[in-house]
């Protein structure tokens, strides 16, 4: 199996650690143990045994993630290292050589390179502001056959913050129903919601081949952690354990124990209420800063997550504007070619409030000499 280089998250890895300030973040600024926890937690912490933990996650762990999708039970739900090692294991479960996959764009790239690289046949259905960048379901049904093996998406999205409404979900269902195809949606922003009313997941659908992915690290602003789930009908979450022991085996012992304690109900709704507040502010701080570009900048108000999508007017390409930018200003920003779309910058707002102004202070005069 032949991988193709990861563009965006090779040159987050590359430049995030060295810029004085990185808005290719997707996901809201962390917090640390202390600021996070009381201290009957930070107790539990401290005297954990450092144990290999369930390689399928504690019954702890997926009880509480099954209470947040109705109808759900433990069985239904694998933990894994990150949202990241779920779609991996799902994709290396499900996907076979020639398989026809339909990749929903933009996209976190991930599973269009993973599906491609086991040998899937991939079709795109590219979305548009004309449509809220939101997927047309006349498109997607007429790109599906019978050999249509899967359907990806990403709701809320990545990098658009678009959210699909129920009546969409329904009709994606349905469209998948027909030709018997399996839908992954990647659910890893859904909590971080603008306007606080969490939005409706692709579990709701009476279909059973359907796959969730979800995790900690946007909308709960705990990447450090790496925890990630898989909630799926119980036979396909089987298939998932047997490639789930040949890659990372468990999840740490203390990232399951700290997991547990932030996705009980009243502790969810704190994070996720704290997270909401934060992003209408730094948005808030965007819009403010990005009118002094008048016509240059033309963008749909995200719904969900900590990035917006911005289309420029400047005949320059998106990733050596980006590259401008770091070079200049020592800010990393987002290409939009790194998604397949130039011509597109993605900020992350979801950095510290202080931060985010001074980022963006320093990038404007980087702009204005365009």
């Amino acid at each position: 199996m032949k991988i193709e280089e990861f563009t965006l998250e090779r040159q987050q890895s590359i430049w995030e650690g060295k810029v004085k300030y990185n808005l290719s973040e997707s996901g809201v600024h962390p917090g640390s143990i202390k600021s996070l926890f009381d201290s009957e937690m930070i107790d539990i912490i401290e005297n954990t045994e450092l144990t290999y933990g369930h390689t399928e996650g504690s019954p702890e762990l997926r009880s509480v993630i099954s209470k947040i999708y109705k109808g759900s039970k433990p069985d239904n739900i694998q933990v894994y290292n990150g949202s990241s090692e779920a779609n991996f294991v799902a994709l290396m479960t499900l996907i076979e050589p020639n398989d026809e996959v339909i990749c929903v764009l933009p996209n976190y790239m991930q599973i269009h390179g993973l599906a491609k690289a086991l040998g899937a046949n991939i079709k795109t259905i590219n979305n548009n502001e004309t449509t809220d960048w939101k997927i047309n379901i006349q498109e997607l049904e007429d790109s599906v056959t019978d050999k249509t093996k899967l359907i990806t998406i990403c709701n809320p999205n990545n990098p658009t913050g678009s959210v699909l409404d129920k009546q969409s979900i329904n009709e994606i269902g349905s469209v998948a129903e027909k030709v018997g195809a399996w839908i992954l949606a990647d659910e890893v922003y859904r909590g971080s919601e603008l306007d606080g009313q969490e939005c409706e997941s692709f579990w709701s659908l009476s279909y059973d081949k359907k796959i969730i992915n979800c995790g900690l690290s946007k909308a709960y602003g705990l990447p450090g952690l790496r925890v990630g789930w898989t909630i799926s009908n119980e036979k396909f979450i089987k298939n998932c354990w047997a490639n789930h022991d040949y890659t990372s085996i468990a999840i740490g012992r203390l990232s399951d124990v700290i997991a547990s304690y932030v996705l009980r109900k009243e502790n969810r709704s704190a994070i996720l209420n704290k997270t909401r507040s934060s992003l209408n502010k730094n948005l808030s701080i965007f819009k403010d800063w990005s009118e002094q570009f008048n016509d240059k900048f033309k963008y749909i108000e995200p719904k969900a997550g900590a990035m917006i999508f911005v289309n420029y007017d400047w005949n320059i390409n998106s990733t050596k504007l980006v590259d401008r930018i770091r070079n200049e200003v020592s800010v990393l920003l987002v290409a939009g070619d790194w998604y397949g779309y130039d011509h597109y910058l993605r900020f992350g707002y979801g950095a510290k409030e202080k931060d985010l102004i001074s980022a963006l202070e320093i990038i404007s005069p980087v702009l204005k000499r365009l």
